[in-house]
């Protein structure tokens, strides 16, 4: 018995040494296999850590960069000299925004005791010096002249959330700024010869054609193409589109010019009058693009690039702006529990593809198959209109719908589509079809 006592104590020990020492191994290969996990996962982190400092010098761009455009703003159309006597309340009646995260406390507070003289143009002055007319950055002479004046992609693509005032609160970068009337301002530079001398005509013509755009609408391609008027004599001027909600969608604006990107270097060069490097031998086409064509555009070489270094960072963050949610209590939810069956089983999402809303793809339609004119479509270089990405519609409403506004409301749209397409919708599901949308 003492011999077999032992025996067993001897196995009951081997034992105990094996757990320990199995222990001790799996510790270690555990601290091993942490390491090698956490030296995997660190380019991960490099990346996310690369993406917020893109995102973060996007956003800087997209608020505050001018990429040298003040050289045509102030030098060519002497644009400050107006600014210099426009006051706020003139300011704010032809859309421009101010951003209250820009003004000091005290000075919020005044605004809404109405404590701050907003027809005194030196309070311009002052917001500009703050920084806080949104997308307008100026600069001052020591005896505070306003010496310089230029734009930012922000003046067309933000607007604010009226929190303090109409026109004063919180940014909301990528909404269309559907008040900004860009023709009445640029109509208040004292010097258009060089617009005039670009598109060949003289300058009580170019201001009437910028007269006519009105609020929330501008012509891009009139300095391709010299079109100001479509054949039915209203103006050629678009709507301002939303720059929000474009992640994972192939073409970025209404006829299909191209990327985000592509157009941030199109706006910054050709129509800010940034400087920087752009090209595309489209615009050498002289029978389509006329202005284009004899302006050099489709070659564009600055000496110093200004634009070229800013758009990485600038795509990210535009691409990283989310669509806004419906405001609480906008839309009825019953109702667009209905409409999405609508929108499904009346083909709506054979080109509004969910969760994008556009095709994932080429995302572009010849007139005829949208059943409307093509007009603007003929003033892109592939002849079509794009797919436009749903989310976030709710916010559109200002000026209407479409590129140029022809629909006034989304019953309008479904009405035409229901007319194109020969849906036969009944009135409950065109109006169950209404309250989706406006829940996207």
């Amino acid at each position: 018995m003492p011999i077999r006592r032992s025996l067993l104590l001897l196995v009951q020990a081997a034992l105990l040494c094996s757990a320990v020492l199995l222990l001790a191994l799996t510790v270690s290969g555990s601290s091993v296999l942490a390491q090698k996990v956490e030296r995997a996962t660190s380019p991960v982190d490099t990346i996310a850590a690369h993406a917020r400092s893109m995102v973060n010098e996007g956003r800087q761009t997209f608020r505050y960069e001018t990429f040298g455009d003040q050289a045509f703003w102030t030098g060519t159309l002497k644009i400050h000299q107006a600014l210099a006597t426009v006051s706020p309340r003139t300011a704010l009646a032809v859309g421009l925004k101010v951003d209250a995260d820009a003004l000091p406390q005290s000075v919020r507070h005044a605004i809404r005791r109405g404590k701050v003289n907003l027809d005194d143009p030196a309070v311009t002055a002052e917001l500009l010096k703050l920084g806080a007319v949104v997308g307008v950055q100026g600069s001052f002479a020591a005896d505070g002249r306003l010496t310089s004046a230029a734009i930012t992609c922000a003046l067309c693509h933000s607007t604010v959330d009226d929190s303090v005032a109409p026109g004063i609160g919180g940014r909301l970068d990528g909404w269309a700024n559907r008040d900004l009337n860009v023709g009445a301002i640029v109509n208040l530079a004292p010097d258009l010869s060089a617009v005039a001398s670009l598109l060949g005509v003289d300058e009580p013509t170019v201001r009437t054609v910028l007269q006519s755009w009105g609020p929330g609408r501008f012509d891009a391609e009139l300095f391709l193409d010299g079109k100001a008027f479509r054949p039915d004599g209203k103006t050629a001027a678009v709507l301002i589109p939303p720059a929000f909600g474009l992640a994972g969608v192939n073409l970025h604006t209404y006829t299909g010019w191209g990327s985000v990107t592509y157009w941030n270097a199109f706006v910054a060069n050709l129509e800010m009058h940034g400087q920087g490097n752009f090209h595309d031998a489209r615009l050498n086409d002289a029978a389509k693009f006329p202005v284009a064509a004899r302006a050099g555009f489709a070659d564009v070489k600055s000496d110093v690039d200004l634009v070229t270094p800013k758009l990485a960072a600038l795509q990210l963050y535009q691409l990283a702006i989310p669509a806004p949610e419906p405001p609480k209590g906008s839309f009825d939810t019953a109702a667009a529990q209905r409409g999405k069956l609508v929108f499904s089983v009346a083909g709506c999402a054979n080109c509004h593809v969910p969760p994008l809303y556009t095709e994932p793809g080429h995302n572009l339609h010849t007139p005829e198959e949208i059943g409307i004119d093509g007009f603007q479509a003929e003033r892109s270089p592939e002849g079509g209109y794009r797919t436009t990405p749903l989310k976030g519609l709710w916010s559109h409403a200002k000026g209407g719908y479409y590129h140029d506004g022809r629909f006034a409301t989304l019953g309008d749209v479904v009405d035409h589509y229901d007319g194109t397409f020969s849906l036969h919708l009944s009135a409950s599901d065109k109006a169950d079809l209404v309250q989706y949308l406006k829940s996207l």
